[in-house]
């Protein structure tokens, strides 16, 4: 398949172009920026620019992806940076409606990010892509508007899946470095109260669950992109400590997680129980399917590649 990344530069859609890649997909990835190709079987397009007229490179397209948008977790959330956040993500899909529409053949399939933010933040909740409640935070806001937008391309008769991403973790990037850090300092402990939930889930198995929605007609509207086995934070700390053979007991008062990162603070101090309901009924097997698992492969694969 011909398949179309808008933000194939970040994080995930780095991991998601190799996964397609190898998988023996053509790959077109929608950049700001004049690149060349780095390797067989990707292409660059640039959008989002005056002079810019990706429709002309673009050709037949089975699937659109949607990545794309200022990330929440670089900066603090002033004004100015949530205004950007909210913004990056309505102009680039308002834009991939646009491409999509002025196409004479349509593709058979839009995945769009979103995130578990959109559920409020609770420690006794437990949600699934049924659940009602709807953040009335920044978050929440943005996550309505985004996936209202994106939905719409439903009456354009394709197959959308609105992907609810966790916490991912991977590597180099992502939350799991800043968060295994003090660990790997012997002052790692618990973050705020420790009974917040974190709903997360191992890179490898959000490019695979990504694939499995396209190919799966069932995954249609929202999907929670979570392993099966949230846990709180005090549980998390402990198992990077585990895994990293380092002591757990340096605390990480709320206060001070406020001072430091101010709006942001919500994302390591208030979480959600999330469950990946719609993804195991239609019979995705998750790699990393409990924290220790993921952990364990993720650090073992940092000490391999230096």
């Amino acid at each position: 398949m011909r398949i179309v990344i808008a933000g194939g530069s970040g994080f995930i859609g780095r991991e998601l172009s190799d996964y397609l890649l190898n998988q023996g997909h053509d790959v077109v990835v929608l950049t700001r920026k004049q690149r060349q190709a780095s390797r067989e079987g990707v292409t660059y397009v640039r959008w989002l620019q005056q002079d810019a007229v990706p429709e002309k490179q673009l050709g037949q397209v089975d699937v659109f992806i949607n990545l794309s948008g200022v990330s929440i977790n670089k900066g603090r959330w002033t004004a100015k940076h949530q205004k950007q956040i909210y913004q990056s993500r309505m102009e680039a899909t308002d834009e991939l409606i646009r491409l999509i529409r002025a196409m004479p053949n349509k593709p058979s399939v839009f995945i769009n990010a979103s995130a578990i933010g959109v559920y409020p933040a609770s420690h006794e909740m437990v949600y699934t892509e049924s659940s009602k409640q709807v953040a009335k935070d920044f978050l929440g806001k943005t996550v309505v508007d985004w996936e209202q937008k994106a939905n719409s391309l439903q009456a354009d008769g394709i197959h959308v899946a609105l992907m609810r991403f966790g916490v991912v973790l991977g590597q180099e990037d992502g939350a799991l470095p800043l968060m295994a850090l003090p660990y790997k300092l012997f002052v790692g402990g618990t973050v705020g109260s420790g009974k917040q939930w974190v709903s997360w889930i191992h890179v490898t198995d959000v490019v695979r669950a990504i694939t499995f929605a396209i190919e799966t007609d069932e995954l249609q509207g929202p999907v929670n992109l979570t392993a099966p086995t949230p846990v709180t934070m005090e549980t998390f700390g402990k198992t990077i400590a585990n895994v990293l053979h380092r002591p757990h007991w340096f605390p990480a008062p709320a206060l001070a997680m406020k001072l430091a990162l101010g709006q942001k603070s919500k994302l390591v101090l208030e979480g959600q129980h999330v469950l990946p309901v719609k993804l195991q009924q239609a019979g995705f097997e998750f790699l990393f399917p409990s924290l220790e698992q993921a952990l364990s492969n993720l650090f073992q694969n940092n000490k391999k590649s230096r």
